[in-house]
């Protein structure tokens, strides 16, 4: 059975002292995970993954995926990017799109 089209993308960062600072990553219905981080404090070089995963794996993130039922949130409520950063999430699965964007601060820590 082939998995259904699916594509989730995550990117938090921020312009501050250290120049752009972000992590990001990316996983494909075709198994591929790629990861992205760049942090210039301590003079770190930017860093890239990327790692195969099986069939099983992205069934069990799309179930999990389809379970926190996040294709029906509305972000219209949520705290807009601001100079602090901004945080980003895409998700395709099969015939639905969602892409948020917000604050990087936009967590209750309460």
């Amino acid at each position: 059975m082939k998995t259904q089209e699916f594509y989730l993308r995550y990117y938090v960062g921020h312009v501050g002292k250290f120049g752009h600072e972000f992590l990001e990553f990316e996983i494909n219905s075709d198994g591929l995970i790629r990861y992205a981080n760049n942090s210039n404090y301590r003079r770190d070089n930017l860093i890239r993954k990327k790692v195969r995963v099986s069939p099983e794996m992205i069934k069990e993130i799309i179930r999990i995926v389809e379970d926190s039922e996040i294709t029906r949130e509305d972000d219209s409520g949520w705290p807009e990017k601001d100079a602090s950063g901004r945080q980003e999430l895409e998700i395709r699965l099969g015939n639905e799109h969602i892409s948020f964007e917000a604050s990087l601060n936009c967590v209750d820590r309460n």
